[in-house]
């Protein structure tokens, strides 16, 4: 707990909220019994005593409250009783007073908080309250700008909002008083900057009116957030160098330089080598320095100690490379001098206008340049996702993981100390890169929240971004000093963070990837209607299973459409969604089904086509089906050939059509079940995100 907050309770928060507007019961502040039995008789019976501390948080854990005290012996009783506990039970504890104040009538207790993040600043949270609310952990966050319309959101998203709303018969609640009072709190988190966090608990709401019974606010300049800057838009260049040199190339196996470059011999682009003890490296000249050098240079690959990092930038801004990507490790991360050796490099990249990726990072990989400056020894295939990472470890998993799958990119960036470059920059030059249709993120840290917001939420109306933030375990944070501290961690911090711009929160990477191919190949469904063909019963009845778990909704298939396929499909067949077109079905089958449902393709949103090993259905001519079907509606296509070899001559089909198939059907639902809750979430609000950006289908396209 940082010694550099001041906390409050009592009599002093009980004035700021009323300075606010803020309703709070009738109450005193009493230093002897004579004293709370005289604020007692002018306030009138039934009161309540509670012990007023600022060690103190849960008053009523050690029986620092007394509730329906009724008269004036009960009050010296009361007193004494909570000196006597505070004493067992909180030695140490510095006793101000003892507050008492009229006791209000029940109601319905809520919560309401704020704290300020020291990366996205004022953060609200709002939820079912009381002694248990750490428990129910029934919350919404939302990171600033607040405005009513997001106040109102929070309050619908919590679980309880039912209670709100009036439930099995019970009246609804002030629901206009509540968002007024919310909209108060948050002027009072964002008008006073010292305010680190506070705590409204529990705000009891009633038929008409609330009352806030208890308050505490703790005070630190320390909680200040990082002021948003603008983002300098990268060049085209970065993207797409002419000419690369790599210092610290070598010909030694062992070392980072020699990895980095033989992966470069793949560039299209003039290639060099700087080494000053070498005469060349793997068949190219190697020069003593870059200013050795007889052409421009675009980029530059440093991999030398960090010590020798600030003169090769010095030589690259003497030369007017305008590019860096620091592989170099020992800089901020390694500790104080590290963090002095960042700076100066940061300090000779600003002097020479160079933009600089990293340090401590694994580089940067361009499929379709034929760039791979990093350590990684394999090269991912082209495609339409972007992936930018804090860990070069994730990028050299993930790289691994999507070879065998098929899974192309059309950037893999590595973020590493982000002294320079970072997420935002990196964003802005994806939102207009047409080979771009997703971005994946892996965060570990945004160091400019707000800026962060500002920048992906202009985005995220076109092209879709999904994150995955690590830390959600919360081991290692602060302990919390409120409910507030306990409920908005800093996970729950990054997830609200992704919400209010747009970013869709995924737990794994295999989850985010199979989100960012759905959307990339077919963009945003309409709704979660969905129609299931398969041969095979067993996933039939799987796939209704995973439906409801989450939560896309299988349509009853209209009478005419029943009677329609009957004519050509066999008697065994089910006659419901999901269809079971029976086990001997080959691709012509399936057609014949795809071309009945294209006619009733307005009647759902979203086509799951499940293809298993059969010695009647060949895999690839079922894809090709699956393709024209896809060009011949609007609506989501989700392939799922399930299988091994048997079925890869088929999977290779769709994704050369850009049509996304899942090896698992489980995690089929998982992705459609994701986007589906995202869009739910969002659309208040929000542009319509169905279609991110049209998406090219060979002989035919589907865009917006």
């Amino acid at each position: 707990m940082s010694e550099e907050r001041r906390y409050v309770s009592g009599l002093e928060a009980y004035a700021l909220l009323q300075s606010y507007g803020i309703p709070v019961p009738r109450h005193g502040i009493a230093k002897d019994e004579d004293e709370a039995v005289r604020i007692a008789e002018e306030i009138g019976y039934p009161v309540v005593l509670k012990v007023v501390s600022p060690q103190i948080v849960h008053k009523s854990d050690i029986g620092g409250v007394v509730l329906g005290v009724a008269n004036p012996q009960g009050v010296r009783t009361a007193y004494k009783q909570i000196l006597s506990a505070v004493t067992a039970n909180a030695s140490g504890a510095e006793i101000t007073g003892i507050l008492v104040e009229k006791e209000v009538s029940q109601g319905l207790e809520l919560i309401i908080g704020g704290k300020r993040d020291p990366s996205f600043g004022p953060v609200l949270s709002f939820g079912l309250g009381g002694t248990l609310v750490e428990l129910l952990r029934d919350v919404s966050l939302e990171v600033a700008p607040f405005t009513r319309e997001s106040i109102e959101g929070m309050v619908r998203s919590i679980r309880g909002y039912p209670l709100i709303g009036g439930y099995r018969g019970n009246p609804p609640l002030d629901r206009e008083m509540l968002i007024d009072i919310m909209v108060k709190s948050a002027e009072m988190l964002t008008g006073d900057p010292e305010i680190r966090e506070f705590d409204i608990n529990p705000l009891v709401l009633y038929e008409r009116g609330a009352c806030g019974v208890d308050a505490r606010i703790a005070y630190g300049a320390n909680g200040s957030t990082r002021p948003s800057t603008a983002v300098q838009t990268l060049p085209p260049s970065w993207m797409d160098p002419e000419s690369i040199a790599v210092v610290g190339a070598s010909g030694d196996p062992k070392k980072l330089g020699y990895i980095i470059f033989r992966n470069l011999l793949r560039y299209r682009g003039r290639l060099y080598a700087v080494n000053p003890k070498r005469a060349e490296v793997l068949g190219h000249p190697a020069y003593a320095s870059l200013l050795d050098i007889p052409g421009e240079v675009d980029m530059v690959v440093i991999a030398v100690p960090a010590k020798l990092v600030p003169q090769v930038l010095e030589d690259a801004g003497r030369r007017h490379v305008k590019h860096a990507v620091v592989i170099s490790a020992g800089f901020r991360e390694s500790g104080e001098g590290g963090r002095v050796l960042e700076e100066e490099i940061i300090e000779i990249s600003k002097r020479h206008h160079i933009r600089l990726l990293g340090p401590n990072c694994l580089g940067i990989i361009l499929p379709h340049k034929g760039i791979n400056a990093t350590f990684q020894a394999l090269n991912p295939k082209q495609g339409h996702i972007a992936l930018i990472s804090q860990s070069g470890a994730i990028v050299a998993t993930i790289v691994d993981w999507s070879i065998p799958r098929g899974i192309g990119f059309s950037a893999v960036i590595s973020l590493g100390n982000q002294a320079d470059l970072g997420f935002e920059e990196f964003l802005n030059y994806f939102s207009l890169d047409d080979r771009t249709r997703a971005v994946i993120l892996y965060v570990e840290e945004i160091r400019n929240g707000r800026r962060f917001i500002e920048v992906v939420s202009g985005i995220t109306t076109s092209k879709p971004v999904i994150a995955i933030k690590s830390g959600s375990s919360g081991r290692g944070r602060e302990v919390a000093a409120s409910h507030t501290g306990a409920l908005a961690g800093e996970y729950e911090v990054y997830l609200a963070a992704f919400r209010k711009s747009g970013v869709i929160p995924a737990k794994s990477l295999k989850e985010a990837f199979y989100v960012a191919e759905l959307l990339a190949s077919e963009g945003y469904p309409r709704g979660v209607r969905a129609i299931v063909i398969t041969s095979a019963g067993g996933f039939a009845v799987m796939a209704s299973d995973y439906a409801e778990i989450f939560g896309v909704r299988m349509i009853d298939l209209p009478p005419d459409a029943i009677e329609e396929m009957s004519t050509f499909l066999p008697y065994a067949w089910n006659r419901k969604n999901p269809m079971d077109i029976v086990g001997d079905a080959g691709a012509d089958r399936y057609a014949r089904v795809f071309d009945v449902m294209i006619k009733y393709q307005h009647l759902w949103d979203i086509a799951f086509v499940i293809g298993i090993p059969s010695a009647t259905l060949n895999p690839n001519h079922l894809a090709h089906e699956i393709v024209r079907f896809s060009r011949n509606t609007e609506n989501m296509i989700v392939g799922c050939l399930l299988g091994g070899d048997s079925v890869r001559s088929g999977v290779g089909v769709l994704r050369e059509h850009d049509i996304p198939n899942f090896e698992d059907l489980l995690d089929a639902f998982m992705a459609v079940g994701t986007v589906s809750a995202w869009k739910d979430r969002n659309k208040n609000g929000q542009r319509d995100r169905r279609e991110p950006e049209t998406v090219n289908r060979d002989e035919g396209q589907r865009g917006t």
